[in-house]
């Protein structure tokens, strides 16, 4: 029984890091077509959201058989539970990188950003760039240090986010009234990266330790107070 349970397990860690690789790629997709204007990117991001959706659904319906079938207790439990979640938190992502695309592929040929906003534009995509790769490593390799550091560094996405905001209303804005729109809703879009980002870092702690760290983690004490944890 113990050898089937690992194998199905393994069978949903392995779907889960293909929806977190296809994510990936639906971030970096979005970026291209916002920052160059490409409107094939854009329509590949769009497309490829339903793969992302069909991974979700995947991994939820493995996690609930899992649920059902094995009665997992202890780390295990929580492995399962924390999964089911970081589908759904994936697929979140997903979906923003979806809207991102179709606001480039709206405003094709144009962009949607003004000059003054592009290089802060590009600065975030970077971060995510960086950030993706790293949760992907870290949720492949249980890196509890690498999770952590990606809570950490959210702070930098937090304050390119501000920098927008400082823009549109700034004595010196240019852009007309759609641009504001769009610009204000792509850097919450952003923002919204991050803040999924950091969920899942959470998440991979969580799994690995036991403890739900804040930006700022002080001990990892409470985890003795885990019923999952503990569960005989």
């Amino acid at each position: 029984m113990r050898v089937i349970f690992n194998e199905e397990l393994k069978q949903v860690a392995d779907d889960l890091d293909r929806m977190a690789q296809e994510v990936r790629t639906a971030i970096l997709g979005a970026g291209k077509a916002l920052l160059e204007s490409d409107v094939e990117a854009a329509q590949n991001v769009i497309d490829g959201d339903l793969e992302i959706d069909a991974l979700e659904t995947s991994v939820i319906n493995q996690c609930v058989q899992l649920l059902a079938k094995q009665g997992p207790v202890a780390t295990d439990l929580r492995v399962v539970v924390s999964t089911l979640r970081l589908a759904s938190t994936f697929e979140r992502m997903g979906d923003l990188a979806r809207h991102i695309a179709e606001i480039a592929r709206r405003t094709y040929p144009e962009s949607a950003l003004t000059p003054e906003t592009r290089e802060i534009f590009a600065q975030m995509q970077s971060f995510l760039n960086t950030a993706t790769q790293n949760l992907i490593t870290a949720l492949s390799t249980r890196d509890e240090k690498l999770a952590e550091q990606i809570i950490i560094d959210d702070d930098k996405l937090d304050e390119l986010h501000h920098q927008i905001f400082d823009i549109v209303n700034g004595a010196n804005w240019s852009g007309n009234t759609q641009q504001t729109i769009d610009v204000v809703l792509l850097g919450r879009f952003y923002e919204r990266f991050g803040d999924h980002a950091v969920s899942t870092a959470r998440r991979l702690v969580y799994i690995v330790s036991g403890f739900d760290p804040s930006k700022e983690p002080k001990s990892k004490a409470d985890a003795a107070k885990d019923p999952y944890l503990n569960a005989e």
